[in-house]
């Protein structure tokens, strides 16, 4: 696999976490409290921008400053927040661009939209398929309390998330921040079983 796709597909470890949450903090430990202040940020950063995908995209901006901590060992030239904030920005304009560069082709002459309009759903759907296929092969490997929470986590609608998250973090006896904290590593673990699978 080349370096730009092993990049691409990066997604820190455990350590790599811990530094990015270290580095965060600025010296004051924040128990994952300034981590979750920060990714909230960009969610709504990417929400306000009519991203169709805004929790991916804020997950991708901090796994970036994360491999950029791994890859360098500091960042000390500019603060975490406005770091964070000019990752963000090429991160968006790489996804609008990526939107741009699909929808492209159904401009351009009729004959071609035609044929893609009625190809597209099918490609579209094996994709699709295939990839629920792995991540049902992946949440089996899981603990059931794992698949339990990952599953809870992620499974409302946008608007109501935020509720339904502090009901879960109740009912497991966990606060905020260590529900989210958790969430995040098990769902970095799924989307690195998920892309082993789509790559066999």
């Amino acid at each position: 696999m080349a370096k730009s796709q092993l990049k691409r597909h990066w997604e820190p470890g455990e350590a790599a976490f811990q530094r990015l949450l270290t580095w965060l903090d600025e010296g004051i430990d924040s128990q994952g409290e300034r981590y979750l202040d920060i990714r909230d940020r960009l969610v709504h950063y990417f929400a306000r921008r009519n991203s169709a995908a805004p929790d991916d995209l804020a997950d991708e901006t901090l796994n970036r400053v994360a491999r950029r901590l791994e890859e360098t060992g500091a960042i000390d030239d500019v603060a975490p927040a406005r770091y964070c904030y000019i990752v963000a920005k090429f991160v968006l304009l790489e996804s609008l661009r990526q939107r741009a560069r699909e929808a492209g082709p159904l401009r351009d002459d009729t004959d071609a939209a035609q044929s893609l309009r009625i190809a597209a759903p099918d490609a579209a759907g094996d994709e699709r398929e295939r990839t629920l296929a792995c991540l049902e092969r992946c949440l089996q490997t899981c603990t059931a309390s794992d698949r339990a929470l990952i599953l809870d986590y992620y499974g409302g609608q946008h608007d109501s998330a935020r509720s339904q998250r502090k009901h879960l973090a109740g009912r497991l006896g966990l606060t905020a921040n260590s529900l989210a904290i958790r969430a995040c590593r098990i769902r970095s673990r799924l989307e690195a079983c998920v892309r082993a699978c789509r790559e066999q």
